[in-house]
């Protein structure tokens, strides 16, 4: 069957993957109602689009803090990558290369940085990163993954305790036994991931710059108050995530939570987006209400599911030719043309 959308991919992994691992994919905290939601609130926003403007030449690419990329959807970090596929984060990276696009790699990869590196050299790379109660470890990452030549630091800011996942309550989820947290072997125990600080504050962004000259990205704001914090700290972008509805339920949708974030930063720090990106559409939607980039997380996992990076090569094909089709249909012919004049929130 040819795959069309990024939900054929969702039922592919559903319909193939151990129960277990989708259900930790899919998890979302408590009832999910954020993590649905990040999927609704797309629905309440309309398009202006505007007719007769030539949209015969298309450009939609984009710049990351100065990196070009093909188009503005990137790879958001996610843990695990090998209970999709064999290959784990090596495949990620390598569809992410092969696309020309940003892969974020997660602290809690089953694959060492090393081993991405090497699978994808001179591929567009960031590091997410979690801090520990053991603050060596995550120095020594960071430190890691400058000299491997990543591009950027995303510090994951929504993570003092993990959310309550039911399912992953229910089937007493771990690892299996082959697999490894590759960077943190040994550091704790990964089923309890019992060893995340709480206490991590604001003036840990100082003792971040302290060992790296990267970019330091927060993610996981979804206030004005917490961007405008962000930006008086020193970083250099933020990414609105309420971590795919896994943290606190009953938090708004990060498309709703943009617009907030967009008006308190002023243009002074690149703002991201992930959660909830399911078409080239609402790509366009997140562009306009002043997203820089998106970044996609499970719909990636999916992608590797059905046949690892070709697989996720593929879903990354079908949201570029979606969102060039939307844009092209809105009457824009360059991600430049993109404003907050292409949208309005449904009355309903």
């Amino acid at each position: 069957m040819a795959m069309v959308c990024l939900s054929d991919f969702e039922n592919h992994a559903k319909k193939y993957l151990p129960k277990i691992a989708w259900d930790f994919f899919a998890a979302g905290a408590d009832e999910c109602s954020t993590r649905d939601e990040n999927i609704l609130a797309y629905k309440r926003i309309r398009f202006r689009p505007r007719v007769l403007r030539d949209v015969s030449m298309m450009d939609i690419t984009t710049k990351l803090l100065g990196a070009e990329i093909s188009f503005p959807v990137g790879i958001a970090p996610t843990g695990f990558h090998q209970l999709a596929w064999p290959d784990g984060e090596k495949s990620t990276a390598r569809a992410a290369k092969a696309m020309n696009t940003c892969y974020i790699a997660s602290t809690y990869s089953t694959c060492t940085l090393e081993e991405i590196s090497e699978a994808a050299p001179g591929g567009l790379r960031w590091f997410q990163l979690y801090i520990h109660r053991n603050r060596t470890v995550s120095q020594q990452l960071v430190q890691q993954a400058e000299a491997l030549g990543f591009n950027a630091l995303v510090l994951t800011a929504d993570l003092p305790y993990t959310g309550k996942r039911r399912d992953d309550v229910r089937n007493g989820f771990c690892l299996p036994p082959h697999m490894k947290l590759k960077n943190l072997e040994g550091a704790f125990e990964v089923c309890k991931m019992s060893l995340l600080d709480p206490s991590v504050t604001w003036n840990d962004i100082y003792w971040l710059r302290s060992l790296t000259n990267l970019p330091i990205i927060i993610k996981g704001i979804l206030t004005k108050e917490d961007a405008e914090l962000a930006v008086r700290h020193g970083v250099q972008g933020i990414i609105v995530s309420n971590h795919g509805g896994r943290q606190l339920d009953g938090g708004p949708a990060t498309i709703d939570a943009l617009v907030e974030v967009v008006e308190a930063v002023q243009r002074r720090v690149e703002v991201y987006l992930d959660g909830g990106i399911r078409k080239g559409s609402d790509v366009l939607k997140a562009l306009a209400l002043g997203a820089k980039c998106v970044f996609i997380g499970r719909p990636a996992l999916w992608g590797l599911a059905y046949k690892g990076e070709e697989g996720l090569q593929e879903v990354l094909r079908i949201l570029q030719d979606e969102f060039r089709l939307s844009m092209a249909l809105a009457g824009c012919a360059s991600v430049s043309e993109i404003g907050r004049h292409l949208v309005e929130f449904s009355k309903l």
